[in-house]
């Protein structure tokens, strides 16, 4: 590439595409007249290009150098089978699409995510997904925010939960909705005493879940029982723990919702050690719907997200992002009940 020389600093593509606060992909287009691009970021790009009297070569205008084709994804920790159904429909999304997917996982530390990020972007990834971990905060965390602001000036970022501060594109799942599904479910069973079991309420997900389970109880008439909920994390051993406790209340619920799937697999071995039955005695349903629900007996009632459409959208607004296209700043996944064996009508009364 034949490039400028200003204050002795030879002038690059990707100079300009940070400049610009665009992908250099987009410089490309610009370059090419390519009408893809917005009438705003054309005429900023195009400003930078004169101001250094920039001039490409064919290569720099076959866009080769510019593309990897390549989109970055962050994952909070593929164990847990919800991120790995995501990211199998995102991967299989990006073959489709003609990318590639380059995977990392943080396992929620954001020193982590902070250096994934860099090591993205020294890939010069097309755009970057990230699933969990600081983007599930309920409270963004500032210098996590701002580490984004400044890859987001070059690199698209889409999340699945939420970022303030930060010009992210969102995909996130409809939570008050799931939970509304829930609790008419169980209440529609005839259940009045429900507990919720797992998750962190610093976790915007959870929050919005809890936020929704008072309001439903409200709306019923149902006076809200605070040791019903039992917060923990989101793995087995913390359904279970959770379990334990809420099975000794003298007063104990007909009904247990668990946080995600994995936490409904230790709810369910809490409830076999203490020698009830699942649905006759108590009732249990979970959020992800995810393999395990087939793996536990009895089968667990669960709510769905579309993982293979929830997976095409991520990467379809991912791409259309790298390419400068427009595209929504926040979509929502409706979820869906998919009702199994571990839900059922509330126990008669002894």
């Amino acid at each position: 590439m034949e490039n400028e020389k200003t204050n002795s600093k030879t002038i690059t593509i990707y100079d300009i595409a940070r400049e610009a606060g665009v992908s250099a992909s987009t410089v490309s287009r610009v370059l090419t007249g390519n009408a893809a691009v917005r009438q705003d970021k054309k005429e900023r790009i195009q400003s930078i290009i004169n101001k250094y009297n920039f001039r490409p070569n064919a290569l720099a205008k076959g866009l080769s150098d510019t593309s990897t084709k390549t989109i970055g994804i962050i994952a909070a920790d593929v164990r847990n089978p919800y991120y790995s159904a995501l990211f199998v429909a995102c991967e299989v999304a990006a073959e489709k699409a003609g990318y590639s997917v380059s995977l990392a996982n943080s396992l929620g530390e954001k020193e982590r995510e902070q250096a994934q990020l860099d090591l993205l972007m020294q890939q010069r990834v097309d755009a970057i997904i990230q699933m969990g971990g600081r983007v599930d905060d309920l409270i963004t965390d500032d210098a996590y925010a701002e580490k984004v602001r400044n890859v987001c000036r070059t690199t698209p970022v889409v999340v699945t939960g939420k970022l303030d501060k930060a010009p992210v594109h969102s995909v996130v799942i409809d939570d008050a909705m799931g939970m509304s599904i829930v609790m008419e479910h169980l209440i529609g069973l005839g259940h009045r005493k429900i507990a919720l079991v797992g998750g962190e309420m610093r976790v915007n997900s959870t929050f919005l879940k809890y936020q929704k389970y008072r309001e439903i109880l409200a709306q019923h008439g149902i006076q809200e029982n605070g040791e019903y909920v039992v917060n923990g994390t989101y793995d087995p051993e913390s359904g279970y723990e959770a379990t334990n406790k809420i099975l000794e209340l003298s007063n104990r619920p007909t009904a247990i919702i668990a946080i995600n799937d994995f936490a409904a697999s230790g709810a369910l071995r809490s409830i076999r050690e203490h020698k009830l039955h699942v649905p006759k005695d108590i009732s249990v349903i979970s959020f992800d719907n995810t393999y395990i629900t087939d793996l536990v007996m009895p089968k667990l009632t669960s709510v769905d997200y579309n993982y293979d459409e929830y997976g095409k959208i991520l990467i379809e607004i991912a791409t259309q992002a790298a390419m400068g296209g427009e595209t929504d700043s926040i979509r929502m996944i409706k979820p869906q009940i998919v009702i199994r064996d571990s839900t059922g009508p509330v126990p008669k009364e002894k």
